[in-house]
């Protein structure tokens, strides 16, 4: 299909499900935070079964051609993960200054990192039953996962950083196994952390990725909108990826009004291209949507590219999120009629 639109990942969960006030009002989890969740524990598995229902029929309805279960299960888009794993003190967490600045609890690592059992693979396996649509789940990066960290284990984080890798890419195999079309390594810590990234960011993402059945790719991003909100219209770390084993790679472009001329520099990738603004509240039009794709298009051909909002949704309004995938989808539709003729 010429133009496919998705999510990155994440949907806005409902305000029944979670406390949207009060996870907005502080940084990212990066370690379970009970209190977040407005449903008694002995009923949240249920619900977040129902909300990801709601999140898959929104993005069918928007008209969405490659659907995820909205991350409802998690508090953002890694911390699920990182406890999910062995070798973890997540009763007592580390502190690692997040992105801001500010210092955030993270878990800390006290003995080898494994994976005993499959974390998301009952959520894509729902996924998939539940949409004829392709299906696409995420999971975090390792390099973000090992600088999301507070090490007393390994001594380095490029060790930690190897040792994620390994316990994401057998996530990544049982995810495929469960349905999974795409997944999609998140490394926003990238761009923060250039020159560590380009000392062994990549290496460890190849390392994640050896022996991936599907379509794999990576998301690059300055975070959520409404944590970081400003965005450079350069990247400090992009062109490296070119290097990296991953099908498709995923970059912002709308709020940062990026220089396009980037993307050149990663041929044979599929784009997943950034065109929804998710720090401004207000519903773009289609032909604004238009508008931010044609600045791609010079240094990257359609049919290498993927329409996504910049980066997850799980902030905005539900309204607000609704309105403008449909509108990226109605902008597709004018695009493919136009470029397929």
């Amino acid at each position: 299909m010429l133009l496919p639109t998705s999510l990155v990942g994440s949907y806005p969960q409902p305000g029944w499900l979670i406390d949207r006030d009060r996870l907005a009002s502080r940084l990212p989890p990066r370690v379970r935070a009970r209190e977040l969740w407005r449903v008694d524990p002995a009923y949240l598995e249920e619900a977040q079964r129902d909300a990801t229902l709601l999140a898959i029929r929104a993005q069918e309805e928007a008209g969405l051609d490659i659907v995820t279960d909205g991350e409802m299960c998690r508090g953002n888009y890694s911390d699920r993960f990182a406890v999910g794993l062995d070798g973890v003190d997540i009763d007592n967490p580390g502190t690692v200054a997040g992105r801001t600045g500010e210092p955030n609890l993270v878990p800390r690592v006290i003995g080898p990192i494994w994976r005993r059992r499959p974390v998301e693979v009952e959520n894509v396996r729902f996924l998939r039953a539940n949409t004829s649509r392709i299906v696409k789940m995420t999971v975090p990066g390792p390099f973000t996962m090992a600088l999301q960290a507070h090490d007393d284990f390994y001594g380095s984080t490029e060790s930690l950083a190897l040792a994620y890798a390994e316990a994401i890419g057998e996530e990544m195999a049982d995810l495929f196994a469960g349905g999974a079309d795409i997944v999609q390594l998140d490394e926003p810590w990238l761009q923060a952390n250039p020159d560590r990234a380009r000392r062994y960011g990549v290496k460890a993402i190849n390392r994640a990725l050896e022996g991936a059945i599907g379509t794999t790719a990576v998301h690059l991003c300055y975070a959520y909108a409404d944590i970081a909100h400003d965005r450079p219209a350069t990247r400090s770390f992009l062109p490296e990826l070119a290097a990296c084993h991953c099908d498709q790679i995923s970059i912002e472009t709308a709020q940062s009004g990026l220089d396009c001329a980037v993307l050149a520099a990663l041929e044979g990738k599929t784009i997943i291209l950034g065109i929804l603004d998710l720090k401004d509240l207000a519903v773009e039009s289609p032909e604004t949507v238009i508008a931010r794709v044609r600045r791609a298009l010079p240094y990257v051909p359609p049919g290498r590219l993927v329409l996504a909002p910049d980066c997850g949704m799980k902030y905005l309004p539900r309204e607000i999120a609704f309105g403008k995938l449909a509108a990226m989808t109605a902008a597709a539709a004018r695009l493919r009629s136009e470029l397929g003729s």
